[in-house]
């Protein structure tokens, strides 16, 4: 197993999984998964401050909910902290690191001069040529410090990206970063190249806001004389507008969009594509698909843009073409989660249940749709819209007509679409009106909708006791606004 792939995952739990958290956990499980390799989950909770528990348990609970699973971990960086510390030891008995006695005032002020006289700042090396006597002296003093990695101040660090190609930047550029800080906790450098080198991870595939980041862990790998990892950076997600994708986009993190009622089959397609282009060029794309054609090199280097109503489009797709029996567990747990319980509405009748479900499941766009713009179909607590009173009850003739409806469809002797589509016509055609009136007027009372699926199989479903008295309510509802 010496070549086998080894790729991680390392959020940090300061926040909920954002979307482009999660194509990055995806790209590296597809990538770990088409080469028999290996997923690691580790979570960068070094930050005691920020860190927070409930957001690991968020975090797990939304990789589950996609789909995707790791071989090993989760790791916790918090409990590896002895590791990073060595690691610090080593590279400063090595001569790659040195104590840093600048005090956060000192670099303030240093900062905001540079920021005054508008040029860029980075750390000057006040403390990088310092005598050992002077660091023992300030040691002696009790002075705080930290400990700064000591970068080559000539030539440059250059390394073959998966993703953009051959990419340098002068090491003059590279200011001497922190490895841990005074009071002994690891930066995020150091904690990084410590745990991928000692997980033996050989490709480290991330975002590519992490690329001036790539430099300085390249630095430390030479520095312990350790084999370099591949690197791949990901195109930056972007909202509609092609600024970086935040909140003022509307949700960014998965477990809204899980709350909104899109599927995970449908999110994590939409989030392969963000930036791949399988061969072939499918938008629908099962995940064992996805696994069989995943390819770094399809990447793409330009920026992906997050279209939110491309992601309604692909979930509408999904449920559309789902079977039966696998959407009705999930609108089951839709509708409880609204206190709504299809099987008792419809006194145990788990056809019917399910008749109504599939009458809504071509016009849905998510989940909640069927709680929501399907609410009538599971529920007699619903309300008329207003603009479809407007539009659908204006005629005047409409109360006593639907009223007439209501008489006739209960005394019919057969209740199906077929029959109660006849009875309406028929009273339309005795009253000489169109029968489009009283279909429209009907679907508002039945629904309190203006758009909504078929009138007669709804009907049909609903059952003649549920559609003969909404009718009836409609009818007194109709007088009740005309007298007013």
């Amino acid at each position: 197993m010496e070549n086998c792939i080894r790729v991680r995952f390392a959020p940090s739990p300061t926040g909920y999984l954002h979307v482009g958290g999660a194509r990055t956990a995806l790209f590296n499980w597809l990538f770990a998964l088409r080469q028999n390799g290996i997923f690691i989950l580790r979570i960068e909770d070094t930050d005691a401050d920020r860190s927070k528990p409930e957001m690991t348990t968020a975090i797990l609970d939304s990789l589950n909910w996609l789909g995707i699973t790791w071989n090993e971990g989760p790791y916790y960086q918090s409990d590896r902290l002895q590791l990073y510390r060595e690691m610090a030891a080593k590279l400063e008995k090595l001569g790659h690191a040195y104590p840093c006695f600048c005090t956060p005032e000192e670099l303030r002020a240093k900062r905001a001069r540079a920021e005054a006289e508008h040029r860029a700042w980075k750390y000057d090396g006040a403390c990088r040529n310092m005598t050992e006597a002077d660091r023992e002296q300030r040691r002696a003093e009790g002075r705080k410090h930290a400990l700064r990695f000591r970068v080559p101040q000539e030539g440059g660090t250059a390394f073959e990206d998966l993703v953009f190609g051959s990419l340098e930047l002068a090491n003059s550029e590279i200011e001497d970063f922190v490895l841990l800080r005074s009071d002994g906790q690891p930066t995020y450098h150091l904690s990084v190249v410590a745990d991928d080198l000692e997980m033996k991870i050989t490709h480290v595939i991330r975002g590519a806001d992490h690329l001036s980041n790539t430099p300085k862990q390249i630095l430390m790998c030479r520095a312990l004389g350790a084999a370099l990892p591949r690197f791949a950076h990901l195109p930056l997600i972007l909202g509609p507008d092609r600024s970086r994708l935040s909140k003022r986009h509307g949700a960014t993190s998965v477990g809204a969009y899980r709350d909104q009622g899109i599927l995970p089959e449908a999110l994590m397609n939409f989030l392969a594509l963000l930036g791949w282009t399988p061969a072939g060029g499918k938008e629908i794309i099962a995940p064992g698909e996805m696994i069989a054609k995943f390819d770094l090199s399809a990447v793409s280097k330009s920026n992906a843009v997050f279209d939110p109503e491309k992601l309604a489009w692909m979930n509408a797709e999904y449920l559309r073409h789902m079977p039966l029996e696998k959407l009705m567990p999930r609108v089951r747990a839709q509708l409880a989660a609204e206190n709504l319980d299809a099987d008792a509405f419809y006194e145990g009748d788990g056809a019917r249940a399910a008749r109504a479900v599939e009458l809504l499941q071509t016009r849905a766009r998510t989940l909640n749709d069927f709680s929501q713009s399907g609410r009538a179909l599971f529920s007699d607590d619903y309300e008329y819209e207003a603009e479809a009173r407007k539009k659908f009850w204006k005629d005047a003739e409409l109360p006593g007509l639907i009223e007439a409806l209501a008489a006739m469809l209960d005394s019919n002797e057969a209740w199906d679409a077929a029959s109660c589509e006849k009875v309406l016509r028929d009273l339309a055609e005795q009253r000489g009106v169109k029968a489009g009136l009283l279909i429209n007027a009907a679907r508002v009372a039945l629904t309190g909708q203006g758009v909504a699926p078929s009138l007669f199989d709804m009907m049909e479903v609903m059952g003649r006791a549920r559609v003969t008295e909404r009718l009836q309510r409609a009818a007194q509802v109709m007088r009740g606004s005309a007298a007013s």
